[in-house]
């Protein structure tokens, strides 16, 4: 007997026939026939079954448990006269001889029915998401996420990573987002941080003595919300490695993936080692984006000079960059819609024009181009029925706009994009530093604890202004598939006098850095080994094996956008004793 039954509700077959069996489960359906005669399908965790009932005094008792109660069904196993061959236990039914509740619905009408639960409005699964889990299709994201996570860990372990949990209350620490602080009684004015990653902790366990380190780590990050980041917490695989360098990180995860991706993933098709190895700024020009889906086989192309003296106003003195599609069948108003999407995606308006079959240009802005087509056939390769889309801007503007529009012609076009496979690439060599969009100063691109390409040497010319600070590139490396950022890594800063001179070519001294990591510094300066890691994202991992566009579908209690647990209700107020415990007054005005 398994847990006060006999059989789930997918374990039942024909070889069963005659044997008396009892489920338990969620009464999902009654469909009565006549006054002596109804079917019922009871749902469990495992799938359904059908119970047939044939007599008057079981059919009353039935018609009075709501939907979605919870049952016990006790009966005889009998083959069915019509049977269904889309079930696993679509041979068979249960004549029960008694029906029990065992926990009464006690609401008639449900916020939505439950195997339909995802037509629902997101508002109302997330408020009864304890509903919408019954759903099978939502539950089997569920378990894939556990799956998944228990593969991670058995090829971890497999590797010789030692898995060790680090601490989920620590200091506040600038890592690029906002922190989730926690007061800390006992300290009035003081308070923790909850861990944005467990960064810092992995590097001192690397100087610790540590070889390999793993953890599913929790972060959090006070972050709004997007399809494939949830707000507030999520997890990665966090892996570090002592007296390694970039090839090894890389190594142990062309090794894990693949394996984890044939295997749970929608395709049984992913890329085998070595993945292909991208600089950062070759992806920019190629790609349009520093996470390109190589699926595609669109490229972007540079057209500034050929286009710099066409006479259109938006090309002028601007990077003009170009999408050319061969054997382009999409109607203008197609072409319209596609446009307008680019510019609501990247903020930036495309323009276009086409060579009809003749290789005359028509279409777009073709009037400005006309003139130029022979330069413009050469520099591009043109070819007769060829769509042009071309983006102006800044550089970047124009490159980022590229990369949306390269994007969307290649989902849009037949035949420009594989499907069926999960196709992965690192990019690497990220710029060390980059100007603050509003600051205009120098500042980390990515991670303050990168080690620059070049060690000291390079950031000592840069201090001089022997080299361009812009021009300084890390250790860093994105690991990217199918147009999704998985994660991001690095080898480490490990040497004090190499982090000192980092952080001064921002503005921020030795005394800065001894007071923002204080731990790491100190660690540091008593040897430390040169190490490297990287920490895939889980939430994304299965979102992307699951094939669905949104993270909350493969997160068992997800926030929604604004960052809301509406099911519990948080975040919400507390009482006034707890606020006084903690020396905090609130200023709730404008």
């Amino acid at each position: 007997m398994l847990q006060s039954r006999t059989h789930t509700c997918n374990a039942l077959r024909i070889a069963d026939t005659g044997k008396r069996v009892k489920i338990v489960g969620w009464l999902e359906n009654v469909r009565e026939v006549s006054a002596a005669l109804a079917f019922a399908v009871v749902r469990d965790f495992y799938g359904t079954t059908q119970v047939v009932v044939e007599t008057e005094e079981l059919l009353g008792a039935v018609r009075e448990i709501t939907r979605e109660s919870t049952v016990s069904v006790e009966g005889v196993v009998r083959e069915r006269a019509s049977k269904n061959p889309g079930l696993p236990t679509g041979d068979i039914e249960i004549v029960p001889s008694a029906i029990k509740v065992l926990g009464r619905c006690r609401h008639n009408a449900l916020p939505f029915q439950i195997n339909r639960s995802r037509e629902a409005d997101e508002t109302a699964r997330l408020k009864y998401r304890y509903l919408d889990l019954r759903n099978p299709e939502v539950r089997n994201n569920i378990i894939l996420r556990c799956n998944v996570v228990a593969a991670l860990r058995k090829r971890m372990l497999e590797h010789d990573f030692l898995e060790i949990t680090t601490p989920i209350l620590t200091a506040s620490s600038p890592e690029g987002a906002r922190d989730y602080l926690v007061p800390a009684r006992n300290h009035p004015g003081r308070f923790y941080a909850l861990p944005q990653a467990p960064q810092q902790f992995k590097q001192l366990l690397m100087a610790s003595g540590f070889d390999r380190y793993f953890q599913i780590a929790p972060c959090f990050r006070d972050e709004d919300a997007r399809a494939d980041r949830s707000p507030g917490e999520f997890y990665q695989l966090d892996l570090e490695m002592a007296f390694a360098g970039q090839e090894d990180v890389f190594a142990v995860i062309e090794d894990v993936l693949p394996l984890i991706f044939a295997e749970y993933g929608r395709y049984n098709i992913a890329s085998q080692a070595p993945f292909r190895r991208i600089r950062y700024l070759d992806a920019m020009e190629l790609y349009g984006s520093d996470k390109p889906d190589l699926r595609i086989d669109l490229t972007v192309q540079d057209a500034t000079a050929p286009l710099s003296g066409c006479g259109f106003a938006p090309f002028a003195g601007n990077t003009v960059k170009a999408v050319v599609v061969p054997g382009f069948t999409l109607t203008r108003k197609h072409i319209d819609k596609l446009c307008a999407d680019v510019e609501v995606q990247a903020g930036s308006k495309p323009y276009w024009f086409r060579l009809d079959e003749q290789g005359e240009v028509v279409g777009g802005i073709a009037k400005f181009v006309a003139d130029g087509k022979e330069t413009l056939v050469e520099a591009l390769g043109l070819e007769p029925g060829c769509f042009v889309g071309l983006t102006a801007g800044e550089k970047k503007a124009a490159q980022k706009t590229a990369g949306v529009l390269r994007k969307l012609l290649g989902t849009a076009i037949p035949g420009h994009m594989d499907t069926e496979r999960y196709e992965f690439c690192w990019i690497v060599d990220f710029p060390m530093y980059e100007l603050g969009e509003e600051s205009r100063k120098l500042e980390f691109c990515h991670n303050p604890f990168s080690m620059p390409n070049g060690g000291l040497e390079i950031l000592r010319k840069a201090e001089r202004g022997e080299a361009d600070p812009l021009a300084v590139t890390a250790c860093q490396y994105d690991l990217v598939c199918n147009g999704v950022e998985l994660s991001s890594g690095a080898v480490r800063n490990h040497d004090p006098e190499i982090m000192v001179k980092a952080f001064e070519l921002v503005g921020l001294g030795e005394d800065d850095v001894k007071a923002r990591f204080p731990a790491m510094y100190n660690a540091f300066c008593y040897g430390a080994p040169p190490h490297a890691g990287i920490a895939p994202g889980v939430d994304r991992m299965v979102m992307l094996l699951a094939g669905e566009d949104s993270i909350r579908e493969i997160i068992p209690f997800p926030m929604n956008k604004s960052a809301q647990d509406l099911m519990m209700g948080a975040p919400s107020e507390v009482e006034e004793e707890q606020l006084r415990e903690l020396h905090i007054t609130l200023d709730l005005e404008d």
